[in-house]
């Protein structure tokens, strides 16, 4: 018994076709076939080393000057070959979840019948190989060998055709993440990645907003994670250049102790390193951009409450006095 076809062709060539999908139904062959999908990027390495040497070696007997090269590519060819075979059913074992992602079927597809292609060819060269074999006594049997090799030629094109597809299945649609250990977090990682990623591109096509909205997304997303954190509060300094907005993001992030990395990177962020007092993170403001100057005889980013209270440390003065003062706090700071 064989499984029904996952594809089914309708329509005509004058309107285009239409593909409709059905579900394989299980067959008795199906449950005596072990499901391999875990094993198919194994697998499929395994075959582009084989026959990519084996072909080589393949061309190279021909010359006649290395009498190893003729029994080293036919046993490579034969290897590659039942690797090939291995590397469809796997393959079709693993189709169905990656296929169900929206925009990914049409890969899917064109890959498996690439890879199909590729196991039909080098079953023709394998059985050359086996004809060599037997007509070793044949004076014609060099013709059988140079075909072996040609269509082994074209076989590894298709063969390189298969593996680029495959990997746009994998970099390019994420195909295979989260499906192949079973493990939740590896959809997360995905997640994290892309929404990383697109706010990079944002970015750097200077569509700030949007790279600000998606690190947030991201932030609020992984709300426990310090490095995710602090993403969100470089954010707001160089894409929407809100330094109290930074100031109140770094307030709610704990660095680790023991990640010297993440801890400088905080102190990098204008603010990062003056979190617990207000005043020496107004002045790490002025630091940041000495032409702001004192207005009102108090320093940007302090309250009134905090202008004139005597916590703050901070008294109504005349301008030139507190532009002193201020000048003061700033070489404080750099010290």
């Amino acid at each position: 018994m064989t499984a029904l076809p996952r594809r089914l062709r309708t329509g005509s060539s004058s309107i285009g076709v239409r593909e409709e999908f059905s579900t394989p139904v299980p067959t008795q062959q199906d449950e005596l076939m072990p499901n391999i999908a875990y094993w198919h990027p194994q697998v499929v390495h395994f075959v582009v080393a084989l026959l990519f040497v084996g072909v080589a070696l393949r061309l190279l007997s021909l010359t006649g000057r290395w009498s190893f090269t003729g029994p080293a590519a036919a046993t490579l060819i034969f290897l590659g070959t039942a690797a090939a075979v291995v590397a469809v059913k796997s393959g079709t074992d693993a189709h169905g979840p990656v296929e169900r992602i929206p925009g990914a079927r049409d890969a899917v597809v064109e890959h498996e019948e690439l890879g199909e292609r590729t196991r039909n060819l080098f079953l023709v060269v394998a059985a050359l190989e086996i004809a060599g074999l037997v007509l070793s006594k044949r004076p014609w049997r060099r013709w059988v060998l140079a075909a072996s090799g040609v269509i082994g030629v074209g076989g590894l094109l298709v063969l390189y055709e298969a593996s680029e597809h495959g990997g746009e299945l994998v970099y390019k649609y994420a195909g295979n993440v989260g499906l192949r250990y079973g493990d939740s977090t590896d959809v997360q990682k995905l997640l994290l990645a892309g929404l990383y990623q697109q706010a990079m591109q944002d970015r750097a096509a200077q569509r700030l907003e949007a790279a600000a909205q998606t690190l947030e997304q991201l932030a609020l997303r992984f709300p426990a994670d310090p490095a995710i954190q602090l993403l969100r509060a470089e954010s707001k300094v160089l894409d929407l250049k809100d330094g109290r907005a930074a100031l109140a993001a770094l307030a709610g992030i704990t660095v680790p102790p023991d990640n010297p990395q993440l801890r400088t990177r905080y102190g990098m962020i204008p603010g990062g390193n003056h979190r617990s007092s207000r005043q020496p993170a107004a002045a790490n403001q002025i630091r940041d951009d000495p032409g702001r100057r004192v207005r009102g005889g108090r320093a940007p980013g302090l309250g009134p409450r905090d202008a004139g209270s005597p916590e703050s440390g901070v008294s109504h003065q005349p301008a030139d006095q507190a532009e002193a003062g201020t000048a003061e706090a700033v070489r404080g700071s750099r010290h």
